[in-house]
């Protein structure tokens, strides 16, 4: 009975996951469809490909943070089950609605009220009873920079948001300083280059530390290690505006307006790059979550030897030694395919909303919010923090909105956004608590 919930659990995560997909399609294409780079279909195919490239990119450092939302020594497959189905009916009902929540906050939220229900009715060890089940803050370990929880998660429904504002903003800045024919600017664009560089020189993963390289060659196995690909990809988004910047006092209008639709193509592709690897994760601690709750009660179970290879053990720490933890590779690999194809089935709905409602977006728009979106997804992924790319991309468009003027941007529309992005944790868990009771009564 147990293996065969653990079956279900893991067909409606991937259920979720294809949901994710084409709700979330609207923040990497409602920008490029709205300035008409591409059509419709081209943009979606576009953001597909990349969400599932994203697969080589990423590791899985998100994916554990979701997996230990609640305590997985003290909860059931019931549990994950119940915070699966909330996500999915919080993300129809959103979806039907054309809101841009987020799907992110949808499965914590899920997965962290079906566990407190847990907590509050099935729990024998008192350690974990109640809320105390919920894995709500985590202090920082040595070598990480951020505490972990759900209480992180949660501030970063604001930080997120803000912090693509932010970058969004300077960037429009530098952007249009740029187009003045002075020297100031120049300088002050090659000087961000060179710091640039040096940070991520400083930054890199040398061979000698590199666990499993991927080839022989030492130059193949440095430029393939996914740490170093994503500040690869940082790195190549900041010098294509940097070289945009040097040139820019130099072209015509409508010149500068073709470079940028372009260029509009690398943004959107980097975007949905963050979007692939930060999304598919949330799917992967979902189904790691669920294997280990499996083998907790089920620990004379051979995982390895049924035709699904589901040998998922979650990283840890014992005695100072640490465990990087396993996936089986199809595992990934599904994730990331699925959430593509679901991308692939659009979102139109919320492509409007994102794309003309906040604030009116020409190619400049799209690749000041799509540049300053994925440079935040690829700092909170570094960190291990899911974030959610609907209020990311949100908050660009709102940064570079403001820096026409502050009545370019529609607040009456951002205001009810942002009722949605707090409501939905807790709309989630209330929800998902609905639903444990309900499936526990048969």
């Amino acid at each position: 009975m147990d293996f065969t919930l653990l079956i279900v659990i893991i067909f409606l995560a991937l259920v979720f996951d294809y949901i994710n997909g084409f709700h979330d399609a609207a923040n990497s294409i409602a920008t490029i469809v709205a300035t008409k780079v591409l059509t419709p279909f081209q943009a979606v195919l576009w953001a597909a490909f990349f969400n599932f490239l994203a697969y080589w990119v990423f590791g899985f450092g998100v994916a554990d943070t979701v997996a230990k939302t609640a305590h997985t020594s003290s909860i059931d497959l019931t549990v994950i089950l119940a915070g699966v189905i909330a996500a999915i009916i919080w993300n129809i009902i959103t979806w039907l609605k054309g809101i841009p929540s987020s799907s992110s906050h949808t499965l914590i939220g899920g997965f962290a009220g079906a566990a407190v229900a847990h907590g509050f009715s099935g729990v024998t060890d008192i350690e974990h009873a109640g809320f105390k089940i919920v894995n709500w803050f985590k202090a920082a370990k040595e070598g990480e920079l951020l505490p972990s929880g759900v209480f992180i998660v949660i501030l970063f429904i604001v930080l997120a948001p803000l912090l693509g504002m932010i970058i969004s903003y300077f960037i429009s800045l530098w952007l249009m300083y740029s187009s003045k024919k002075n020297i100031y600017p120049k300088i002050f664009t090659i000087i961000l280059m060179l710091l640039v560089a040096w940070f991520l020189v400083s930054v890199m993963v040398n061979y000698e530390d590199i666990k499993k390289p991927r080839f022989e060659s030492h130059f193949w196995s440095v430029v393939t290690e996914p740490h170093n690909i994503k500040w690869f990809l940082v790195a190549f988004i900041f010098y294509s505006l940097a070289i945009f910047n040097l040139l820019f006092s130099s072209f015509s209008t409508a010149t500068a307006e073709k470079v940028l639709k372009k260029m509009q193509l690398l943004s959107s592709a980097a975007f949905s790059l963050g979007h692939g690897g930060n999304d598919s994760q949330k799917v992967m601690g979902i189904i790691a979550a669920a294997v280990a709750v499996f083998i907790k009660d089920n620990p004379n179970f051979n995982l390895s030897g049924f035709w699904l290879d589901l040998n998922v053990k979650l990283p840890s720490d014992s005695n100072g030694v640490h465990f990087d933890g396993i996936m089986p590779e199809w595992i990934p690999l599904t994730c990331y395919s699925v959430i593509a194809l679901g991308t692939l089935s659009g979102g139109w709905k919320i492509v409007k909303t994102m794309g003309s409602k906040i604030t009116k977006v020409t190619a400049f728009e799209g690749v000041v919010a799509e540049s300053a979106g994925a440079l935040t997804l690829f700092t909170t992924e570094h960190f291990k923090i899911p974030v959610s790319t609907t209020h990311t991309i949100t908050g660009s468009i709102i940064g570079v909105g403001v820096t026409k003027r502050v009545s370019a941007v529609r607040w009456g529309v951002t205001v009810k956004l942002l009722w949605a992005w707090v409501l939905t944790i807790p709309v989630s868990a209330v929800l998902a608590a609905l639903v444990y009771y309900f499936v526990n009564l048969f």
